[in-house]
């Protein structure tokens, strides 16, 4: 069931500048990306550095949460990392854009379900541009896909939300599967829901034949909407 939570956007206008908006080329190492989102917030709690949206791809990998069950690793074919954000295990590799967004909190509002629910309302307007009909849940982080070619109660994830606040400035962020192996989710058991009728999905495995590229230039112009302008590139 569709949740009536509505999100409330998180740009007041005392947010006076751009936020940087950054696409990095090739495959970046998960530790490089760590360390770089690390400097980053600090440079923001600062006042140092804008708010940064960071968009990548990473090779194939897994991530553990704060609320990550060993259990639930059930095949580790690829690296594992702890990522020191919340949530369970979760898989990231090519084809699947991932955006590490690091807002300034202190001055958009501090109340951390509103910047979630803002996240996922950003992923549901994107899917929506490609008729993609993105739900959130109340029980489950993320956006899901009502899958009915599967069966009356099947619904796929398509996009991950993990989050970390320091000192008000948020890191980590989305990861949206566009045109991913699926199969390497069979290592874990994603974000921890493991019943038969939950699984994941992509746009390419929704038949939408799309490219990273297109799906960034959506996730800008909605992002602008809903957050405030964005500079870079």
């Amino acid at each position: 069931m569709v949740t009536a939570r509505n999100p409330v956007m998180l740009r007041p206008d005392s947010v006076s500048h751009p936020v940087e908006w950054h696409i990095s080329k090739g495959l970046v190492a998960y530790g490089t990306a760590l360390a770089a989102m690390d400097a980053r917030a600090a440079a923001i709690a600062d006042g140092l550095a804008p708010e940064l949206v960071w968009l990548l791809e990473h090779p194939p990998l897994y991530t553990a949460g704060t609320s990550a069950n060993e259990a639930e690793l059930i095949a580790p074919r690829f690296p594992v990392h702890s990522a020191g954000r919340g949530g369970q295990f979760t898989y990231h590799g090519p084809g699947q854009r991932v955006v590490y967004v690091m807002l300034d909190l202190k001055r958009r509002g501090p109340d951390v379900r509103r910047f979630v629910t803002s996240l996922e309302e950003w992923i549901i307007r994107t899917l929506v541009k490609f008729d993609v009909a993105g739900e959130r849940r109340e029980d489950r982080i993320g956006v899901w896909v009502q899958r009915q070619d599967k069966g009356a109660e099947h619904e796929d994830k398509i996009a991950a939300i993990g989050i970390r606040i320091k000192r008000w400035v948020t890191l980590h962020g989305i990861a949206l599967n566009i045109d991913c192996d699926l199969s390497h989710y069979a290592g874990i058991v994603p974000c921890g829901v493991s019943e038969p009728r939950y699984g994941v999905t992509s746009l390419a495995d929704l038949g939408i034949e799309v490219t990273i590229g297109e799906v960034d230039a959506v996730l800008r112009r909605e992002f602008e909407q809903l957050f405030g302008a964005v500079a870079g590139g």
